[in-house]
């Protein structure tokens, strides 16, 4: 047996590896496991740090407004209105005597839908329907309403100038109402109420339309009035009374009065 004090000898390299009796015997399949759970929870834990790192370095950032010399803050430039994504379709039926009016007007009817409502418009010759829809470019919510109020308008038998106006104006709208509804005339009787509407050569008509600022289309027994709130009301009060069989002078003389009010208004 060497002494305690002599030098050891080099391990040969071949030598067979010497086990210690003293040292743990090696893990189990359980233990195993344990190192993979804990290497599966420090990689977890360390992924969730990464990503609070990531939330918090743009917060901190953002945290800093900017501000100019006169220490107002700084924003950064808004964006214009993104276009509308859904594509929306209407279809405004043509009466057949309407279509020849439509056909010779049509250059001016689909350049304000296409040029300031943005809208893609066609004419349905079989079927005899207007067809509109919207596309990429239009940017405003209310250009398909308004595109069909405007060709609807024109159906009616509103001259192309007047019904623009729909699209201009917004506080304009066309109201709609039969002779029948005010009075139950039938035969020669309805005649007479249209024509004392109407007057020698159309000047009762015009005389209300200058009065209260509206526009009148006699289509039959039916009365459309294109104007707003406020007017299309005079305007139907007048022929209301008109119908009902009030003298025109009568009725003349309410319209001046309400057209004085109104300029001393305005």
């Amino acid at each position: 047996m060497p002494a305690p004090t002599a030098l050891k000898a080099p391990a040969a390299e071949n030598a067979p590896p010497v086990m210690d009796v003293d040292a743990a015997p090696p893990p189990a399949d359980g233990g195993a496991q344990e190192e993979e759970e804990e290497f599966m929870l420090g990689t977890a834990e360390r992924d969730i740090l990464v990503a609070a790192e990531t939330i918090a370095a743009p917060a901190e950032q953002g945290s800093e407004m900017a501000i100019d010399e006169e220490s107002r803050p700084r924003f950064a430039p808004a964006r214009d209105a993104e276009p509308l994504a859904r594509r929306e379709t209407r279809k405004v039926p043509v009466p057949p005597h309407r279509m020849t009016p439509l056909k010779a007007n049509w250059p001016q009817i689909y350049e304000p839908l296409v040029k300031h409502l943005k809208l893609q418009v066609r004419m349905n010759v079989k079927s005899k329907t207007v067809e509109m829809r919207s596309s990429q470019s239009t940017t405003e919510a209310g250009a398909l309403q308004k595109g069909e109020d405007f060709v609807k308008a024109f159906t009616l038998g509103f001259d192309v100038q007047d019904a623009i106006a729909l699209i201009r104006v917004p506080e304009l709208y066309i109201q709609t109402f039969e002779i029948k509804d005010v009075k139950s005339l039938t035969g020669d009787h309805l005649a007479r109420g249209v024509g004392r509407i109407a007057g020698k050569d159309g000047k009762t008509k015009f005389a209300i339309e200058n009065a209260s600022r509206t526009r009148i289309v006699l289509a039959d027994s039916k009365i459309h009035i294109l104007g707003s709130f406020k007017n299309v009301r005079m305007a139907q009060e007048s022929i209301v009374d008109l119908i009902l069989g009030k003298p025109p002078s009568k009725v003349y003389g309410n319209l001046r009065a309400i057209s004085a009010r109104m300029k001393e208004r305005f």
